[in-house]
C-alpha cells in the first residue's frame, strides 16, 4: 500500500515551530489597506499561533 500524502494546501500555509507548534499568517492584508490602521497593518503582517482547538486537525493533514 502507497504512503499516504500530506495535504498540499496545508504544508502551504503552516510551519511548525522550533517546539512543535504551529505557525500561521493573519488575515486582512492582501486589498483594501486605506481604511485600516497602521496598527492593525503592523499586527497582521506578523505571523500568529494556531489555536489549540484546532491544532490536532492540521496536525492530522501534516502528518499524513
Amino acid at each position: 500500500m502507497p504512503k499516504m500524502k500530506t495535504h498540499s494546501g496545508t504544508k502551504k500555509r503552516f510551519k511548525f515551530t522550533g517546539t512543535g507548534k504551529l505557525k500561521r499568517r493573519r488575515s486582512g492584508l492582501r486589498h483594501i489597506l486605506t481604511k485600516k490602521s497602521k496598527k492593525r497593518k503592523l499586527l497582521a503582517g506578523h505571523d500568529a499561533l494556531v489555536h489549540k482547538s484546532d491544532e490536532k486537525r492540521i496536525k492530522h493533514l501534516l502528518t499524513k
